[in-house]
Formats: structure tokens, C-alpha cells, sequence
């Protein structure tokens, strides 16, 4: 029988001229699992971590991710853990908290915010001794986003500042 018209027997049934392809197509694969499985291991982010500050007295925890892809939703959440009163507890939140961010959520809202130097504040107010403050943040990277920002945060009762929290992000595109 012959081959339809358009169609040779060499190169279209025995793949003559094609033996060097099926490599081709296993290298691109074994590259696709690499990828996928640094992905797993967190290496483009999403999986948040923890970053904890104490004085005498106080704990501040921050549940966040430090590595994160444009277009992704995530949650920041900061846990102050007060043994002693704080009459008006603040946090300081670099620029880069917001810088080619969404911020979609505060709870509970803050009794009150401000800009001090570039940098928000989200005041507080009283958290009793012997009580856990918890805030949450929700946040989306926007899409053009891409590099390293600076997201330090400040704990401060009223002007004393209290504890330092030294944090750096990193959006992969």
C-alpha cells in the first residue's frame, strides 16, 4: 500500500530525520519537574514565616510570607503578646508593605492611621496586661510588582519604640 499523497513512509511512519526530538521533548520535561518541584519546596514563596521580637514584657509575632509571586493573595498576621500594659501600642509598617501591594483587609480596624515619614502607622490603642493583641493584614501582589522591598515594623507604646522587626520581601514575577 502507498502513503497518501503528501506523506512519505520515511519520514512520517519511520520518524527519519526526527531521533534527536524525543531527547529534546525529556529535557523540557525533566526542566518543567525541577521547576515544580523548587516550587514545592518554597523557593518562589507563598509559605509564610515567623519572625518574632521581645522586650521586657512584650512579644511581638509576625506570621508572613517573605517570598511571594505577583498576583498573589496572602495574609499577614501580627500577634502582640503583652505581660505588661500598653496604654497605646502602634505599629510602624515600612513603605514597602503597601509598594506594588493591595491591601485588602485590615481586621480589627485600627483606632487609627497615619503616615509618619512615608511609613504607615496603625494605632492600637490600649492592650492590657496579660493579653494577646492579634491584627491581620490581607494583602494582593499587584501583577507589575517584581524585586526586593524593605518591610521592617515598629512596635511602639506611644513614642517609646519597643520592639524592631528587620524583614525584607521578595515578589518573583
Amino acid at each position: 500500500m502507498a502513503a497518501p499523497e503528501g506523506l512519505t513512509l520515511g519520514r512520517h511512519r519511520d520518524l527519519e530525520g526526527r531521533e534527536r526530538r524525543p531527547y529534546v521533548r525529556r529535557a523540557l520535561i525533566v526542566l518543567l519537574v525541577v521547576f515544580l518541584a523548587l516550587a514545592l519546596l518554597n523557593l518562589f514563596g507563598q509559605r509564610p514565616d515567623t519572625a518574632t521580637g521581645a522586650t521586657e514584657g512584650v512579644e511581638l509575632e509576625l506570621y508572613s510570607p517573605t517570598r511571594v509571586r505577583s498576583g498573589l493573595y496572602f495574609m499577614s498576621r501580627f500577634t502582640i503578646r503583652a505581660e505588661q500594659e500598653l496604654a497605646h501600642a502602634t505599629l510602624v509598617l515600612d513603605p514597602g508593605w503597601l509598594e506594588g501591594m493591595t491591601l485588602n483587609t485590615v481586621e480589627p480596624a485600627p483606632v487609627g492611621e497615619a503616615n509618619r515619614d512615608g511609613r504607615l502607622v496603625l494605632e492600637l490603642g490600649h492592650v492590657p496586661a496579660g493579653t494577646e493583641y492579634v491584627l491581620f493584614l490581607h494583602f494582593q501582589v499587584n501583577p507589575t510588582n517584581v524585586g526586593h522591598r524593605a518591610q521592617d515594623v515598629d512596635l511602639l507604646d506611644g513614642d517609646r519604640e519597643l520592639i524592631h522587626l528587620d524583614r525584607t520581601i521578595t515578589v518573583f514575577p
